[in-house]
């Protein structure tokens, strides 16, 4: 019986290590327009997988002709924190330094 729940309890470990559970990566943006960032010098992400938030997007105020900017976005050269999403399709950045 003991060697049965053992068997289970394996099963269910190697089914949550299958589905690629979601992880957290760094990356570095090499490109901020389509964005691309290098992950760990072992891939490069395309804007397709990538989902940026808007607290991550240049945000720009127009004040009587004049031009603000609020909120740069990402940068190239910006160290990145990327949320790997179940399944490994999409990454969510979500900080910088």
């Amino acid at each position: 019986m003991a060697d049965l729940l053992n068997l289970v309890k394996q099963a269910a470990v190697d089914a949550v290590k299958a589905s690629n559970p979601v992880a957290l990566m760094t990356g570095t943006v090499i490109k901020d327009s389509p964005l691309e960032v290098k992950v760990d010098q072992r891939f490069t992400l395309t804007a397709a997988f990538l989902i940026l938030p808007q607290s991550m997007q240049r945000k720009e105020i127009i004040i009587d002709g004049t031009v603000y900017v609020i909120s740069d976005g990402v940068q190239v050269n910006d160290n990145v924190l990327l949320l790997r999403v179940q399944g490994g399709q999409k990454y969510i950045l979500l900080d910088r330094w």
